[in-house]
């Protein structure tokens, strides 16, 4: 294995126990039957959602799926074209 094949694969690693990490610590999306009956969402917590906790972990999950995918997708070319 070359250099660039190990340090793929560590970034591959990383960015799969990241992803998991991020994934498990999420709340899950309980809102119950108020959004089938039309529950009010026009409070604080929806104006400000893109700044709460929850917004940024989830964003921070795209963005390590995102490069976990170009990641192996490299990892892959980089071994299958031996560079």
């Amino acid at each position: 294995m070359t250099a660039l094949n190990i340090t793929l694969s560590v970034i591959d690693i990383i960015l799969g126990i990241a992803i998991i990490v991020l994934f498990l610590v999420q709340e899950g999306n309980d809102r119950g039957i108020g959004v089938v009956a039309g529950g009010s969402s026009d409070s604080y917590y929806s104006k400000a959602k893109g700044r709460t906790l929850e917004e940024q972990l989830k964003t921070w999950t795209v963005i390590c799926c995102i490069l976990f995918a170009i990641a192996s997708v490299v990892l892959y070319l980089s071994i299958a074209k031996a560079w």
